[in-house]
């Protein structure tokens, strides 16, 4: 399925990906065989990706497997994010494809947000979509999307105030989602801003951007990718017990 003016269905491509999201709280899994997901598994219950990946992609791994199918690539979830929850989902995408000898995609997050939104809501043909990831007090990480999934707004880190976005909202509607956008729309409070609830980058939604992006052989070099963590990664020093 790609993406269009009214994101119809295309025909369908052939190949079977591995999907891997960490980029928030919840980390999942899935694969997808010629466009359709056949198996996927999410953990909502926290920021436990270390300890989680591993085994769904195991048994990820195993369903495949004792299938008999064979993967083409392995889909990531590349950013922005948590730079821990990246990091863990790009090491083992890497690792896969390295002892797979497989092909390497990688996802914005901000645009797997968008693929529930488009597939499940009823959003007006010129309508313009926000996915926001918290970043903590009143900042976001943010892009901004026609229906094809153009980008209008590069991403970027915003800290929101009214005026952030009066730019598009006094044109047309916009749909807010996504782990920031609950605790912006007090803030922004304008008569064409419209949140969505219950929006989280998931695995079993990236199927539709990973095979765009393999069909177009829009794939990374294995041993050169790194995530896009937007903002440096500050590390803090932990205070000495007294």
């Amino acid at each position: 399925m790609l993406f269009g003016e009214k994101y119809v269905p295309l025909q369908r491509f052939m190949a079977t990906i591995l999907h891997i999201e960490t980029s928030t709280s919840v980390c999942s899994v899935a694969v997808s065989q010629d466009s359709q997901v056949i198996f996927h598994q999410e953990d909502h219950s926290g920021p436990n990706h270390a300890e989680r990946l591993g085994s769904m992609v195991d048994e990820a791994l195993s369903f495949t497997d004792n299938h008999a199918i064979p993967f083409d690539a392995v889909a990531v979830s590349c950013g922005p994010g948590s730079y821990t929850g990246l990091r863990i989902g790009v090491s083992m995408a890497k690792g896969i494809c390295y002892g797979r000898n497989l092909q390497l995609i990688s996802v914005p997050t901000l645009e797997l947000l968008c693929v529930p939104v488009l597939l499940r809501e009823m959003v007006e043909e010129d309508a313009l979509l926000c996915p926001m990831l918290d970043a903590r007090r009143m900042e976001v990480y943010a892009g901004i999307y026609d229906r094809a999934l153009r980008e209008v707004r590069p991403i970027q880190a915003d800290v929101v105030t009214a005026d952030t976005y009066r730019e598009w909202l006094d044109q047309r509607p916009v749909y807010f989602f996504g782990n920031g956008a609950a605790k912006c729309m007090e803030t922004i409070n304008h008569p064409n801003a419209h949140l969505i609830e219950g929006i989280e980058p998931e695995a079993r939604w990236m199927q539709p951007l990973a095979e765009r992006r393999l069909m177009n052989n829009k794939t990374e070099d294995v041993a050169y990718f790194e995530p896009f963590y937007l903002k440096d990664y500050v590390a803090k020093v932990a205070k000495p017990l007294l």
